[in-house]
């Protein structure tokens, strides 16, 4: 596998292919003309969000960007856009319903992903997350209106089948569900509602555009003592049955494997 160029020399030939004087590109990314000379002698390095700007300025994807091979596996938009705090660790972006349908488009974006609200919770380890707020009662017990805290899952090899998701899709929007995940053999994600009254449905992985790992959630409303907070053994094992079948009968008509998208 061809080895990527040092980051110095790849900052330096992108800005050449624009056109760019230091200055210029400087004054695009809204930094000091001084600090481009640093990141293209090797003194300095910029941080994610600058070279996911420098990337977006290229028109590249920030793996293009950095001259790496794509894997078809991996997950995350053109750009995965993280903000800081003041001590540069990162935040937790929340995306509430009403801010949905933007960030479907403005995933990659950094000048729109830094203008949602963000916070930390200091008792979630080291990773990248976000908070999403989940609209429906088809994950019950948890209500319409609770916030799903997600960390950033970057390839879907690493998905666990039975674990819950939340989903940034093409055409279904974000999703919370419990995935079972088919992609090595047919290239489908299989999304399951804990409420049973939803029927499980076939995802191809390329209708994916990010996936997050549910590893907390933020609620005002109590769980009520009357709804099952979990599917039960027999009826989990019933919906595995059913998606063992439909794969079967993917795998019968010969459906070809989804081609997952960037990174």
């Amino acid at each position: 596998m061809k080895q990527p160029k040092p980051l110095n020399e790849l900052i330096r030939e992108n800005r050449k292919k624009l056109g760019l004087t230091q200055d210029q590109l400087a004054s695009r990314l809204d930094i000091k003309r001084s600090l481009v000379g640093a990141y293209e002698e090797g003194r300095a390095e910029p941080r994610l969000e600058l070279l996911q700007k420098m990337a977006t300025l290229c028109g590249l994807s920030l793996e293009e960007f950095l001259g790496h091979e794509k894997d078809k596996l991996k997950r995350g938009g053109e750009v995965l856009v993280v903000t800081m705090d003041s001590s540069e660790r990162e935040n937790i972006e929340y995306v509430p319903v009403k801010a949905a349908a933007g960030y479907l488009n403005g995933f990659g974006d950094p000048e729109f992903v830094k203008e949602l609200p963000h916070f930390r919770l200091p008792m979630l380890g080291s990773g990248t997350y976000r908070a999403f707020e989940i609209k429906g009662d088809s994950m019950l017990p948890l209500n319409s209106g609770s916030i799903v805290v997600g960390e950033y899952v970057d390839d879907l090899r690493s998905v666990k089948s039975g674990r819950t998701y939340v989903l940034v899709t093409k055409k279904d929007g974000i999703v919370y569900k419990r995935v079972f995940n088919y992609v090595k053999d047919t290239g489908h994600l299989f999304l399951v509602s804990d409420n049973r009254q939803y029927a499980p449905y076939q995802l191809p992985a390329e209708e994916v555009n990010e996936i997050w790992s549910a590893k907390a959630y933020i609620s005002v409303q109590f769980p009520d003592p009357d709804q099952k907070p979990d599917m039960a053994v027999e009826e989990l094992a019933s919906t595995v049955l059913e998606l063992q079948k439909e794969l079967r009968e993917l795998k019968a008509s010969k459906v070809k494997p989804g081609i997952v998208i960037r990174k």
